[in-house]
């Protein structure tokens, strides 16, 4: 399982896995819960290996912030701590962070997919290893 089979969907709690791909749009699997579901093209669906943090020189992938996360040493903080406590985290993770366009509601989305990542066994020490040989 990469980044690149692992969906956000607006409106739906948590991470998906992309099961298989039907007619009319996806067969989608809960990280969470393991139940099943089928996602049209009325969803918007975001897929993880695509999205980017902005940074003051550049955009980061977001599979570069979970190796960060993941290389930190201690526990990972709950998404639902303060926001100075966010933006300190972050600053830790991702030092050069762009704090004008990166809000605290990215950060906890972050975090959050973090854990429900981790609570699925994701290996994060191997993500990215196929996308940056295609980039």
């Amino acid at each position: 399982m990469g980044l690149e089979k692992i969906v956000a969907i607006s409106g739906k709690p948590g991470l998906y896995e992309i099961i298989t791909q039907t007619k009319g749009g996806l067969i989608v699997q809960s990280l969470i819960d393991k139940k099943r579901l089928p996602i049209n093209a009325m969803h918007n669906v975001s897929v993880l290996n695509d999205i980017a943090i902005y940074t003051y020189d550049d955009e980061i992938p977001l599979r570069e912030v979970f190796k960060s996360i993941n290389k930190k040493d201690g526990d990972i903080i709950n998404h639902k701590e303060n926001n100075a406590t966010l933006l300190s985290f972050f600053g830790e993770v991702l030092p050069d962070f762009d704090e004008e366009r990166v809000y605290p509601s990215n950060i906890k989305k972050v975090i959050q997919w973090y854990h429900i990542l981790a609570n699925a066994n994701f290996d994060f020490s191997s993500v990215g290893e196929n996308s940056e040989e295609e980039e």
